[in-house]
């Protein structure tokens, strides 16, 4: 399915039925990283799954900024009609979650970032150098992106008014420093380090992030 927001046409998949959840993929991905968990999740929730500006089929040859994909989001949002949905990202798209979080806070009921960062100096140093290296040398709008973005402040998380699950692995390429300042900076907040996983290992073709939004947006220890 597509749909033209004003600014950019996205390409998006709905399965199941339940409670909307919006699933947002990372830097250089699209919706299919989200198809092991997908069974789980259906069972649960409506998911509607976004290819990102530059990603997947949505419209590329548009500028690209983490707070352009959380306007996406929004828009996405007021224009299905949804009735504020759980907003998931993992990485740029948990960044694009946080973000939505505090500029449209009455449009989400809750949200879960895994492996996003508050800003560049959040990513441990061997991936923000090779970043650097990209944006200078391989001009790639992604690349350039994650290198000088975003800048979320203490006082931007804190306008988070909605429950919010963070999330990262133990040995992840964000600083385990930084997930916790985002994770502490949100008034409502929970924050699980996830043994032995990576950034990805847990959710790219994986079901542990099913199981995860499933325990934690769902029966007795949900957190809505």
């Amino acid at each position: 399915m597509f749909l033209e927001n004003g600014k950019v046409r996205l390409h998006y998949e709905i399965s199941g039925s339940g409670i909307p959840l919006i699933m947002l993929h990372g830097s250089g991905e699209d919706i299919s990283i989200f198809e092991t968990a997908l069974p789980l999740l259906e069972k649960h929730f409506t998911v509607y799954r976004i290819d990102s500006r530059c990603h997947g089929e949505s419209g590329k040859n548009v500028p690209l900024h983490y707070d352009l994909i959380a306007d996406d989001v929004y828009r996405f949002i007021i224009l299905l009609e949804l009735d504020k949905p759980i907003v998931y990202g993992f990485s740029d798209g948990g960044i694009a979650a946080l973000i939505l979080a505090y500029t449209h806070p009455d449009s989400v009921s809750a949200i879960a970032a895994s492996g996003a960062n508050s800003n560049p100096k959040g990513l441990k140093f061997f991936y923000r150098l090779g970043y650097r290296k990209l944006s200078v040398f391989q001009p790639d709008p992604k690349a350039r992106m994650i290198a000088t973005e975003p800048r979320i402040t203490k006082e931007d998380l804190e306008k988070i008014k909605v429950p919010a699950l963070i999330t990262a692995g133990e040995n992840d390429m964000i600083k385990e420093e930084d997930t916790k300042f985002i994770a502490s900076s949100i008034p409502s907040s929970r924050l699980l380090i996830l043994p032995g996983e990576s950034h990805s290992s847990y959710i790219d073709g994986s079901e542990k992030i099913a199981d995860i939004l499933i325990s934690n947006f769902t029966g007795e220890n949900s957190l809505i």
